[in-house]
């Protein structure tokens, strides 16, 4: 255990269950076909609360109390999939264990075709303050290529039912460039998902992850490889429309219709921030640790209780590798980089992508920053790579 841990302290809960898999999915997550008789949404939670009353005892013994969560994020899988008594309950775990700082955010990713108002209801109730919801799409042979099994009008029902239960936050996901979308598709998914009057927006490019169903149909020929140019299109129609409605950029894929609008979760991860990842396969951080628990539910479950941490791996950063990631991470953020965290052979590595318009160096603020532009925006990974020669 630390002697120190960085604040704001994250917490992450992984629900590692979904109805079907996805075609593009490579994320720890199992159907319950997969699953059999060997876990369950059951053992998942008394596992979760076991592990959870653990790290907050050790954390406690190593700290003198255990840390206040000002955020937490339930991620999968599906985490609407095990209802909102669970989720609930799960929180109220954390709540008794670690402690809720005052207004701290709560999120849960959820799917579409999983939830209803009185999900939202009963959420809202438990404490959680903000909805993540996978749209991805709303153009049926979009959806049909990504294996989705929603409608695509039942993601704007349900960011409206969410809205309409009392959360001031909810996120619509879009994913971008699967083969046979078009940009008219992409125009009205942009244009349906703000019709709804949500206050943020996560879009991502597809990425054909391999082992998946996807992948396997790109190398049958089956589907069309993405194509980089097409990525850029698309990137700048998304980035251009955001701007025409009001939503800032605050990180290279997610926009916010003002500050608090903003994920805070995620801020914690892009800031090299710490964090306690729980349930099957979750990483957590602290002082430059990084760990990782078992993968599979019946497993983790098996590993899980008092005196138990379920904890298949981990390592610890040296200063180089925290370095790059905090590179890496920061520049993808339209806040940017402290100057001060760049060697001078770096910086000077940045400069001609400031000739070039891709960077700038703001002196407006609290310190010297260094940002990319707009346009930057587009290449930010090729600009980190060059800044620290990967």
């Amino acid at each position: 255990m630390p002697e120190s841990i960085a604040e704001p302290f994250g917490v992450y809960v992984h629900v590692p269950f979904c109805s079907t898999r996805c075609g593009y999915c490579d994320f720890n997550t199992y159907t319950a076909g997969e699953l059999g008789s060997s876990a369950s949404p059951e053992s998942w939670l008394e596992a979760i609360r076991a592990e959870i009353r653990e790290a907050a005892s050790r954390l406690a013994g190593a700290l003198g109390r255990a840390p206040s969560a000002s955020t937490v994020f339930f991620g999968g899988g599906t985490p609407s999939l095990v209802g909102a008594g669970m989720l609930n309950a799960v929180l109220a775990e954390i709540r008794t264990s670690f402690g809720l700082t005052p207004g701290a955010e709560v999120t849960t990713e959820s799917n579409p075709e999983s939830v209803s108002p009185e999900f939202f209801d009963e959420l809202l109730r438990g404490g959680f303050t903000r909805i993540s919801l996978g749209m991805q799409s709303t153009s049926s042979r979009v959806l049909q290529i990504l294996d989705r099994a929603h409608t695509p009008g039942r993601a704007l029902d349900a960011a409206r039912e969410a809205m309409d239960a009392g959360f001031g936050h909810v996120n619509l996901d879009v994913i971008y460039g699967t083969p046979g979308e078009t940009d008219a598709d992409l125009a009205k998914t942009l244009d349906d998902a703000l019709g709804t009057g949500i206050d943020h927006v996560s879009a991502y490019s597809l990425i054909v992850e391999d082992g998946t169903a996807l992948a396997r149909k790109v190398r049958r020929g089956e589907i069309a490889t993405p194509l980089d140019d097409v990525f850029a299109r698309r990137y700048e129609m998304v980035a251009d429309t955001m701007a025409a409605a009001g939503f800032d950029w605050y990180e290279v894929s997610n926009w916010a219709r003002g500050e608090a609008a903003q994920c805070r979760h995620n801020l914690g991860y892009w800031r090299d921030g710490d964090w306690w990842g729980f349930g099957p396969g979750a990483h957590g951080h602290l002082s430059g640790q990084r760990w990782w628990n078992i993968k599979h539910p019946a497993r983790y479950a098996a590993a899980s209780g008092p005196g138990l941490l379920p904890i298949a791996g981990g390592e610890t950063l040296d200063d180089v590798g925290r370095h790059i990631e905090q590179v890496m991470l920061r520049l993808r953020l339209a806040e940017g980089i402290p100057a001060r965290m760049l060697s001078a052979e770096e910086e000077s590595r940045l400069a001609p992508w400031i000739d070039r318009g891709l960077a700038v160096v703001d002196d407006r603020v609290d310190e010297r920053r260094y940002r990319v532009t707009d346009a930057g925006r587009l290449v930010a990974d090729g600009i980190v790579r060059d800044i620290i020669e990967l």
